[in-house]
């Protein structure tokens, strides 16, 4: 008996998957646990396995296709068996092709090929699925054989022109070879789950928030010396990162600054966070993701620094949880790196601020004694919504943020 493999459903949150890259055609043969195909939500990318052994007989959605969580995408099986019964949504075709047939019909012996039918002057009506079929197989349905009720074509009609047409299968290669000829200048490339998701936020961040930056700096003199303390030691010590050290005391300054450790119901309510679920931006191959450190105000500095480094891994391997992908209430974007000077991040909404981490640049200052002397500087940027930050509550943060950096071995104290 053929068996369906379905969509898994990858995290709570998660409703629907893109198929990736299909790694089995039909007719290989197929065991327990061995890869279909890839698919990926609008945060990461996975690997679906087969849950039954035989032959793949069928492929249900295609490469690009967004399938619900759930649904049937393949059918695995003895070579000859019939699953068409498990093809997605076939019920209700049929359901939909018995209620064309408004008047009872003469049950003959054998069905018989329609051409055509009158009522559209020659041209045979094509179910949505039989439609959809023949766009994602390049053939020309007006080839189908219609076997449906009252001249209409139906799926099995398409698959029948898939599997006797190879004259049609030339023409389409000859259109589409046509085609890249035209267009050799230049490649339309359609955006990956990952970049659909980022696009609709930041639209959505930008569209629907009064969001203001300020750029600010501090001496970064203590943090650099102790990362480099930090480096002659063994071990995970040795690993810790200025972008570390950052969070540790962004987790304990968000405490005394509650409406930027939050997030925006709606415009009328907020939730204040009682710890501070810091979100990471972490650049990947597939676009920008936010994992987050929950309870980062409980971790010690070196746990911070482990979590980070286990987030960003799995970002960049594309195997992370969607749901370590939620729930933050402040984020942290570091683009020192880079050598990016200053920068204006965008609002993870629904929070309502985020702080853009920058290089380091040597500045001169007087001194104590009057004389001029060169510090090295790092620049932060906070962005805020100004729905339910004021410009003074902000700036404070970023003035405790800053102190809090330039005396951090203090702050470690506490």
């Amino acid at each position: 008996m053929a068996n369906a493999v379905i969509m898994p459903k990858a995290g709570i949150t998660v409703e629907s998957c893109i198929i990736g890259t299909w790694e089995k055609k039909i007719g290989d043969e197929v065991k327990i646990g061995d890869i279909l195909f890839t698919y990926e939500t609008d945060k990461a990318s996975f690997e679906c396995e087969s849950t039954a052994e035989g032959t793949l007989l069928e492929i249900f959605f295609e490469e690009g296709d967004e399938v619900p969580c759930l649904v049937n995408v393949c059918a695995v099986g003895n070579q000859g068996e019939d699953c068409s019964a498990l093809r997605p949504d076939s019920s209700d075709e049929q359901a939909a092709d018995v209620e064309e047939v408004k008047e009872p019909q003469q049950v003959k012996e054998a069905p018989v090929a329609v051409a055509s039918t009158a009522s559209d002057g020659g041209k045979s009506s094509v179910s949505p699925r039989a439609k959809k079929l023949a766009e994602r197989a390049g053939v020309d349905a007006s080839l189908a054989t219609p076997t449906g009720p009252n001249g209409r074509i139906i799926e099995r009609d398409i698959r029948n022109v898939m599997d006797n047409a190879p004259v049609a299968a030339a023409e389409v290669a000859q259109t589409a070879s046509a085609a890249q000829n035209i267009v050799e200048e230049y490649k339309d490339v359609k955006f990956s789950g990952i970049r659909r998701a980022i696009s609709k936020s930041m639209h959505t961040s930008l569209s629907t928030m009064a969001q203001l930056t300020h750029n600010t700096s501090f001496d970064a003199s203590a943090i650099l010396a102790y990362r480099k303390q930090l480096k002659k030691m063994e071990g995970d010590y040795a690993g810790i990162t200025l972008g570390d050290i950052v969070l540790y005391a962004v987790s304990r300054t968000l405490l005394n600054h509650p409406d930027l450790n939050a997030n925006m119901l709606d415009d009328n309510s907020i939730r204040l966070f009682n710890h501070v679920n810091l979100g990471v931006a972490v650049d990947t191959p597939r676009g920008l993701m936010v994992p987050t450190i929950f309870h980062a105000d409980e971790m010690s500095l070196l746990e911070i620094s482990k979590e980070v480094k286990k987030l960003a891994a799995e970002c960049r391997e594309g195997n992370i949880s969607p749901d370590k992908l939620t729930g933050g209430s402040f984020t942290v974007s570091n683009l020192g790196n880079l050598g990016v000077e200053s920068f204006t991040p965008v609002i993870n909404p629904p929070q309502t601020g985020i702080l853009g981490v920058c290089t380091t640049v040597d500045r001169v200052r007087k001194g104590a004694d009057g004389v001029l002397e060169i510090y090295p500087a790092m620049a932060l940027s906070l962005t805020y919504d100004h729905r339910a930050v004021d410009g003074s509550p902000a700036a404070r943060f970023q003035k405790e943020l800053c102190k809090n950096l330039e005396n951090f071995t203090v702050l470690l104290a506490k």
